[in-house]
This record gives structure tokens, sequence and C-alpha cells, in this order.
């Protein structure tokens, strides 16, 4: 489907106006309407004026945008990578959720805004300006906050504004998706991404294989947080008797 088709059903819909009721307004035929919508055949240049005028919009914009994109953006800038934002009715950014179902699809398609429109929306309440996203935690690298939780996150545009020890969503090019502890790394473009849970070990990530970076804001639990704590002091607890029962075991 071509550019005007595309954009004619969407500035038709968008304004709720039915396909008859705009066929009449332009006095054609309903069937000649929904030709035009599908690319089937073009209206004459008086038909382009008259479209353009009823909808407001330019004609060179009616013929070569898509014009469903306008309530998108493509942020750019020079440390990381390109991103699509989203915005509601009001002018705000939206708060896309990616969960574990859609990590895979988010890493290859993280600039396309057509992908991005369709990700779930989430609200969160008195949020700060900005530019937010929500991401599903797995595993138990960081308990005790628990796999399923999400994480309310904001855009980091520059890698020089990351702050020692918070955390973070990262975003790399080639390994996925991680919720770590930060760690600079003095005179060196790289950072040591941590694990609050300590069986991980710390790793590190040089700056160039960083697409995104999100700040910790907020985060949903959707489990009791205290027992979640006392599973995880219950396996500390197994861990060091263990420890201890090693150590006998060598004496004796």
């Amino acid at each position: 489907m071509n550019r005007l088709a595309t954009n004619l059903k969407f500035l038709r819909k968008t304004n709720n106006i039915s396909q008859g009721d705009l066929a009449h307004e332009f006095d054609i035929a309903r069937t000649t309407l929904g030709d035009y919508e599908r690319g089937k055949t073009e209206p004459s240049l008086d038909m382009l004026i008259r479209i353009a005028k009823k909808f407001d919009v330019n004609i060179g914009d009616l013929v070569t945008l898509n014009l469903s994109l306008d309530d998108l953006e493509v942020t750019r800038n020079r440390d990381l990578r390109i991103l699509a934002i989203s915005y509601d009715s009001n002018d705000n950014s939206n708060i896309e959720l990616v969960d574990t179902k859609a990590e895979a699809g988010y890493l290859d398609a993280f600039n396309d805004p057509e992908y991005i429109r369709e990700l779930p929306k989430i609200q969160f309440p008195n949020i700060p300006q900005g530019t937010y996203r929500g991401f599903e935690i797995r595993g138990d690298s960081m308990l005790p906050m628990e796999p399923g939780s999400i994480v309310i996150s904001s855009y980091i545009e520059n890698l020089k504004d990351v702050k020692e020890g918070k955390t973070y969503i990262v975003v790399s090019k080639d390994s996925g998706l991680v919720y770590k502890r930060i760690k600079k790394v003095a005179g060196e473009n790289k950072f040591i991404l941590l694990s609050d849970n300590e069986a991980y070990l710390p790793y590190e990530i040089e700056f160039s294989e960083i697409a995104e970076m999100w700040q910790h804001y907020a985060h949903i639990s959707f489990s009791d947080s205290k027992t979640t704590f006392n599973a995880m002091l219950e396996d500390k607890i197994s861990e060091i008797q263990r420890k201890v029962s090693d150590i006998h075991d060598r004496l004796v």
C-alpha cells in the first residue's frame, strides 16, 4: 500500500469519519474512496488538494510521509543508539513495557517506531518529566528484587551521567538486557556490572558494547517482599552452615 493510501485511511479513521460520509462529502462513490485507500487507484490533483484541505495537511506530506507516526519521536545522541519514543494525547512520553516475551524483539527493533508503538503501555503516578520504560526482570541475580518485577527506568542520554553504585538496565548490542549495579573504572571506557546476589560474579562491559542504559526510578513487585527476603536469608544461613561444616570436616 502506498503512502497516500495509508495516510488517507489513517486520517479518516483518526477523525472518526466513515467511508460513506467522506465519499459523500467529496461527491464520489464509496467504492472510489475504497480504491484510494487500497492503493488501487490514485486521486486527481484536484482531489488531492481537497483531501489535504479537509484534514489540514500538506500535500507533500500526504503523499510522502507516514502520518500515523506523528506521535512518535526518534531520539539520537552521540554515545548510544537511536531510540524511538511514543507520546500520549497530552504530549507526555509513554512508559512502554518490555516484558520477557518482548525482549528479543526489542533488541532487534529498538529504533522502529511502529514496533515501539505496539508495546504495552503502563501508567505511573506523579513521575517527573523524562523518557521512561518498564523492563521485566528475569533471574535472581538482583535479589531481594525477585524475578518478574517491573523496573521503571529513566533513559540515560550520556554515559557520563551514569552514577557510581546505582542500578541500571543495561542493553548491550550482543548480550541482551540485564539489570545490574554499576561500578565505574577510572580512566577507562568501561563499567563493571555487579549483581546484588553475591552468587553471581561481576563482569566488565565496554562503552562500545552498550546500546542503551536506563536508570532505576522505581519498581513494581508482585510477591511478598518479606517472604522473598526470608527465603534469601535462609539460603544464606544454609550456605554458611555448609561452609562451617566443610571446615569442621577438614579439621577432624
